[in-house]
């Protein structure tokens, strides 16, 4: 158990680093910053499903955007996400605390309109989430029918281990219609 000067005893286990009120404006910035955060969410689902649009095309200019998009967006959301921590302690609550601990860690101080926010970040996270899940399959079946598709052009075996790496040479090398190309000079 921690103690502290004038404030009640916390449990250890606790969410909280005091026992007093929270005041208002802690409880507002925290609300907004859960909207923020959820905005933000919602803007990377957006990009997961232009990235998923333009696989179905092979658009590839249109996957790096997307790629790069992405990387742009996480960053800003890993700020995002800072920016809560800072509020969290503001509230009285350990930096550390994620949404899914906000009712356990402010407990009467938990607002409506905090709970709202609250619950609208998570279902954003899972859409997400979800959409998330569902690029990884495509892109695993692209990959996986991309080199199927390179394979037979070459005229090379399905199965890498039907390949023989090391022990022979692969049939792109010996047909005779075949050309191979260097970059060594």
């Amino acid at each position: 158990m921690q103690t502290y000067h004038h404030e009640q005893t916390l449990p250890s286990d606790s969410f909280r680093t005091s026992s007093a009120p929270v005041p208002a404006a802690a409880l507002d910035a925290l609300s907004e910053a859960l909207l923020a955060e959820r905005k933000l969410i919602d803007d990377l689902t957006e990009i997961v499903l232009r990235q998923r649009a333009a696989i179905a095309v092979d658009d590839l200019q249109a996957i790096d955007d997307s790629v790069f998009a992405t990387h742009r967006m996480l960053l800003t959301l890993g700020e995002a996400r800072k920016g809560r921590r800072s509020i969290n302690a503001m509230a009285g609550c350990k930096e550390e605390t994620g949404v899914k601990h906000l009712e356990a860690a402010l407990g009467p101080w938990m607002t409506p309109a905090l709970r709202s926010a609250r619950e609208a970040l998570q279902l954003s996270a899972a859409r997400l989430s979800s959409e998330i899940g569902i690029n990884r399959r495509i892109l695993r079946e692209a990959i996986a029918n991309s080199d199927s598709f390179v394979r037979a052009v070459v005229g090379a075996p399905n199965d890498a281990a039907q390949q023989g790496y090391g022990t022979a040479t692969p049939a792109a090398y010996s047909r005779s219609d075949a050309f191979a190309f260097s970059r060594t000079a």
